[in-house]
């Protein structure tokens, strides 16, 4: 079951960055970053990377270059640890 929906929160969270992306490229209303922030840290970091990857976006903020790659590191640490 978590895996399930781990595999949803990393799906939604690549196409959000995505949704983002088209939003910024239009000149329309952008996602808040603590959106797109929240989605990674809520469990969707894997898919954030890739959407981050994938679409070229927020790669030159800092705080998403090197936040979302914590976030990442901090998830695997945790399912390591509970895994265990």
């Amino acid at each position: 079951m978590t895996f399930y929906a781990l595999c949803i929160i990393n799906i939604i969270t690549f196409f959000v960055y995505g949704l983002d992306k088209l939003k910024a490229v239009n000149h329309w209303w952008l996602i808040p970053e603590w959106v797109l922030l929240g989605l990674a840290a809520a469990g969707g970091s894997v898919g954030a990377y890739l959407g981050m990857l994938v679409f070229r976006h927020k790669t030159l903020k800092p705080l998403f270059r090197f936040g979302v790659p914590v976030i990442m590191l901090v998830h695997t640490l945790v399912a390591v640890y509970v895994w265990k």
